[in-house]
């Protein structure tokens, strides 16, 4: 790849990253001028599919990182495929993929995230049982805190609370809440929520939205790129880009989306003067046109004779 093609695919995918959590519409177009460019490279496809993801566009991200493992030959975001499949209303696809999936060679962390997904998909299903049961993993007791901990007891704890099980479900809440150092879960919330503790005033607004989402519920699913995609590093992880004579980039016909130039304020400001200056112009070019008489007027005597209104049958 060029360097000034490589140079600006890195700043996209930096973009990209940075605005995903806050604007996720901006940080997908940065994702979509990115793969415009260089749509053969693993990391873009990445990038796409997690920014499709975050802006809830659930098959294009299915899509996206789907080709992205395909390309890689990795499988670090199934979990995240199949929190897309429950949000289209599909939850027994999310429990196939985790059915299939390969646990020995899964990473800890994408392993218990896909089990998450698929215990809230026997939930969508109205399986409570069966989702309390498979959150029943060593992991769920084990003494050393993982980053992955508090979800999982946060997990189990609402599917708990779904099967009416209140007070194990508090005391999974109360768990969860000691190790969620990082305020990932509302467990603290609904811990005091259980005791009948209501909290008044709470007008910050973010804070609400990031809570209130359950690690079970579609679009809950943390998606993190497993790459640095920093401007040194784009080059080294893309594949050789064709170029064409002319210096365009050859990108795969199929991935590849039209660009069509945004209208200017000068182009907008003359689409009223456009019809003016046409009918000016046929005005000009036959001067002895006259204007069609309307029914109420009278037809020259040159038009013919005129066609009787109706018909006898």
């Amino acid at each position: 790849m060029a360097k000034p093609i490589a140079d600006t695919v890195a700043r996209h995918l930096v973009a990209t990253g940075q605005l995903i959590d806050e604007d996720s519409t901006e940080a997908l177009a940065h994702a979509l001028a990115a793969r415009r460019l260089a749509s053969r490279i693993s990391a873009v496809r990445e990038a796409v599919g997690l920014a499709s993801y975050h802006a809830g566009e659930w098959q294009s991200a299915i899509a996206e990182l789907r080709t992205y493992h395909r390309m890689s030959g990795a499988q670090s975001h199934l979990a995240v495929i199949a929190d897309c499949e429950r949000a289209l209303g599909r939850p027994e696809r999310a429990i196939d993929l985790f059915r299939g999936a390969e646990q020995e060679k899964l990473d800890p962390a994408v392993a218990i995230e896909l089990l998450i997904v698929a215990a809230g998909a026997r939930g969508d299903l109205g399986q409570r049982d069966a989702a309390v049961a498979m959150l029943q993993v060593p992991e769920l007791t084990t003494d050393t805190a993982q980053p992955w901990t508090a979800r999982l007891r946060y997990a189990y704890a609402d599917a708990l609370l779904a099967v009416g099980r209140r007070a194990e479900a508090r005391e999974w809440f109360s768990r969860a809440s000691e190790v969620d150092t990082d305020a990932e879960t509302d467990a603290a919330e609904r811990l005091l929520e259980l005791d009948g503790v209501v909290i008044e005033g709470d007008d910050q607004d973010e804070v609400a939205e990031e809570l209130a989402a359950d690690p079970g519920a579609p679009g809950a699913v943390p998606a993190r790129p497993d790459a640095d995609v920093s401007g040194e590093t784009v080059a080294a992880l893309g594949e050789p880009i064709v170029e064409s004579a002319e210096g365009d980039v050859d990108n795969d016909p199929v991935d590849a989306e039209p660009t069509v130039d945004a209208p200017t304020v000068d182009d907008l400001a003359g689409d009223d003067s456009g019809e003016d200056s046409a009918a000016e112009s046929r005005a000009t070019e036959d001067p002895s046109s006259e204007a069609v008489p309307s029914d109420g007027e009278e037809r020259r005597e040159d038009d013919g004779p005129q066609q009787p209104e109706t018909q006898q049958r």
